[in-house]
């Protein structure tokens, strides 16, 4: 049995180190945040950094030398995430982008006719050094933050920057990748070279690579004008998120369930405020307390402090910053001949075109408003009942939504979360990583691997037949102060095969509250879903067969299809009953409570399709239009205005915290992608749904793993659906899944 639950909407990044993709995870790897407050609190470092004040000039050297290093240690090498420091990064990284630059200039002047071998190949092994201190930054980055990396990391936006447009503008490199490329050589290559080939052809010729002079000058600038930009954008962000905390006493805890109050206290006693109860400016702590607080005045603080991140006219503002960046972006693809940044985009994804990625959302839009406007009556009615409210607003709807599932369906979601204990669904995700992908982990608990946090913990992947060493998974599940908020998934190290076969380090990362010391962290349906959600990237990095580390790289509007997918497995019969148990009596969820999830898979779809599909088209108006002189504040108001933006519910990610777009261009233009790729999830669902075995059956197992985990990028993304299911996927399949009405062909 599956249980037909819409998946939520996550923020994750993915990290590709190969210096052909240096830019992208240079803006996508600072994802931080920005709010209103009423208070703020002091920001204490984090651990293993330093001031320059204090940093030896031997301190720099031994620093910039672990950064280099190979790695240590068992498993093929683990990074030294024990020993390195901030001191030496700076250096380390020039020393790494100059050796990066050398390699490249020796391919560019092989006096040899180019190959496929000598080129592409050669390319693929340049870098090393780059890849590994990535990995630190992007941990120093997204996971343990501080002032002092801020810093650092504004500092080396401009230089890397500089030196990806140096690989990217070299004209003796791009002749022999064009050469390549033109050549009969690649006719007789297997289709996966002839991928590779391809990508590092259009990593080229789309970035840069075929202006003239004094065109290549000017897209360097804006590159190294966005790096900055972007940079900004997320620290300001971050810097709100970490400044505004709401503390409550015990009189304003009203509603709160227990699990709530504990994680409250925890979080006040971590910023010295003992007594109180913290609710700090993050996701994971707003959404439960807008659902359950019966204190109206606080819900609208801790809603208005959430959704006004960047937007609070100070220092922290990133409204002038969108303008610019907006503007560099079209001047850039201006450069390359296209009308606008999202048709550049877009042209090597699934969608193609900014028109059928519209089409797309436009098709699902009026069923969400028009589910929403049922929603907001079933609460108006409760709300005017019990409460005396005369409209809902915005920081109602999860308090009245939690009324009517409860009124509809007799579900509480306080109850359900009895059941989901986070250690019990890490487990319930091996298992099924074990049916399906016949992977079995076991945690690496001698200290051979290094972690960077005493909450890291490392498990390694063995074929559970075979016993044959895959690779290691890290875990970094809780919220703390310097870590971004949202969930992600991202890799230390790729599976490839062309220069003998290197082991996977993946890694999940989420911003679960921690529980009371000695008991269980429990976590909201929603929260489940995420914790599959992520795995599932996880699963994609360690299923891979690839031979070259560029075909490890993603399609954004495909990249989610797998990690959206992996979600249908929480609400499977074996989950439920081996590993959704009580945690205080250890009985498992009983039938009944099932039944009532079940029945209220598609409750409150308007609401979470609305406020996603508002950020996906509100994404792509912005990178369609001339963005000359816009207000960014002004656009996103009256965009959402046509589109008749019910006024119960705002953005799921305001433009001045829109960080997928705006401290990045990972998603810029491309929101839409997860929709897209849940396009493909709903489809197939169903084909496992169809299947005898259901969710388990072998047959379409072998076929999701060879077609769509294991090929990564080696195929495109089109061709390895249609292999898998013998047809392209049909958007009938999603609304299906969300409770919408299915039109029929005429």
């Amino acid at each position: 049995m599956m249980l037909g639950i819409v998946m939520a909407i996550t923020i994750k990044r993915e990290y590709s180190m190969k210096p052909l993709f240096i830019k992208a995870f240079l803006v996508s790897s600072i994802l931080m945040g920005c709010s209103t407050a009423t208070e703020v609190t002091d920001v204490k470092p984090a651990a293993n950094t330093v001031t320059k004040a204090t940093v030896s000039v031997q301190a720099v050297k031994e620093s910039e030398a672990l950064l280099l290093a190979k790695w240590q240690g068992p498993f093929q090498g683990v990074p030294a995430f024990d020993q390195v420091t901030l001191a030496g990064l700076v250096p380390a990284m020039e020393t790494a982008m100059a050796t990066n630059l050398a390699e490249i200039d020796l391919i560019a002047n092989n006096p040899q006719a180019a190959t496929f071998e000598n080129t592409i190949v050669a390319m693929e092994k340049t870098g090393s050094d780059l890849d590994r201190i990535f990995t630190y930054y992007g941990i120093w980055s997204a996971n343990k933050s501080s002032s002092e990396f801020r810093k650092i990391g504004t500092e080396l936006a401009p230089k890397l920057s500089t030196f990806s447009s140096r690989i990217k503008q070299n004209k003796k490199l791009f002749n022999r990748i064009s050469a390549v490329y033109n050549s009969d050589e690649v006719k007789s290559l297997s289709p996966a070279k002839q991928r590779l080939v391809l990508l590092t052809y259009n990593s080229f010729s789309r970035d840069g690579a075929t202006l003239n002079d004094s065109d290549k000058e000017r897209y360097a600038e804006i590159n190294q004008r966005l790096a900055q930009l972007q940079t900004k954008f997320g620290n300001n962000v971050l810097a709100d998120e970490e400044s505004y905390v709401v503390y409550l006493t015990k009189a304003q805890l009203g509603g709160l369930p227990e699990s709530i109050v504990n994680v409250a206290a925890a979080a006040a006693t971590e910023r010295d405020h003992q007594g109180e109860f913290a609710i700090t400016n993050t996701r994971s702590s707003m959404d439960p307390f807008l659902t359950y607080s019966t204190e109206r005045a606080l819900r609208k603080q801790v809603w208005q402090n959430y959704y006004s991140r960047g937007d609070n006219g100070d220092e922290f503002d990133n409204n002038a910053i969108i303008a610019e960046i907006l503007q560099l972006r079209h001047e850039r693809v201006g450069l390359l001949g296209y009308k606008n940044y999202a048709s550049w985009r877009l042209e090597d994804r699934m969608a193609k075109s900014p028109e059928n990625a519209i089409a797309l959302m436009e098709s699902v839009w009026p069923a969400a408003i028009a589910r929403v406007d049922e929603e907001v009556a079933d609460m108006l009615a409760i709300g005017k009942k019990q409460d005396g409210i005369e409209q809902v607003q915005a920081w109602d709807y999860r308090f009245y939504a939690e009324k009517v599932r409860k009124d509809k369906y007799d579900l509480d979601s306080d109850e359900v979360k009895q059941y989901l204990q986070l250690n019990n669904l890490r487990e319930a995700m091996f298992y099924v990583a074990g049916r399906l992908f016949n992977f079995n982990f076991v945690e690496v608990t001698d200290g051979s691997v290094p972690v960077f946090h005493e909450d890291v913990r490392v498990w390694e992947v063995k074929d559970k037949t075979s016993g044959e060493h895959i690779g290691l998974w890290y875990l970094d599940p809780f919220a703390r102060k310097g870590k971004r908020s949202g969930a992600w998934a991202t890799t230390y190290r790729s599976h490839t095969t062309f220069g003998g076969k290197t082991n996977v380090l993946s890694s999940n990362n989420s911003n679960f509250s921690k529980g009371v010391a000695g008991q269980p962290t429990l976590i909201s349906w929603s929260d489940a879903e995420t914790y599959f959600h992520e795995f599932g990237h996880a699963l994609h990095f360690l299923a891979s067969k690839v031979e070259y580390p560029t075909l490890n790289s993603g399609v954004r509007d495909y990249t989610e299809f797998q990690s959206q997918l992996l979600e249908r497995w929480l609400s499977t019969d074996e989950v439920i009953d081996n590993y959704l148990v009580h945690y205080k009596t250890g009985k498992a969820m009983p039938k009944a409570l099932i039944a009532k999830i079940k029945q209220a898979a598609t409750f409150n779809q308007g609401f979470s399709t609305t406020e996603y599909l508002a950020s996906a088209l509100v994404d792509m108006k912005f990178h369609t239009v001339d963005p000359t002189g816009i207000d960014p504040d002004k656009f996103e108001r009256k965009t959402l205005a046509e589109l008749k933006m019910p006024k119960q519910i705002v953005m799921r990610h305001r433009s001045p915290q829109f960080g997928h777009i705006f401290s990045s261009e990972g998603y810029a233009s491309s929101y839409y992608g997860y929709m897209w790729a849940e396009v493909l999830t709903s489809d197939a669902a169903e084909a496992f749904a169809e299947a005898p075995g259901g969710f388990y059956d072998k047959g379409v197992a072998d076929k999701l793993v060879e077609h769509l985990f294991s090929v990564r990028n080696a195929v495109d993304p089109s061709e390895a659906y249609r292999a898998f299911r013998g047809r392209d996927a049909k958007v009938e399949a999603l609304m299906r899944d969300r409770g919408f009405p299915v039109k029929t062909k005429d």
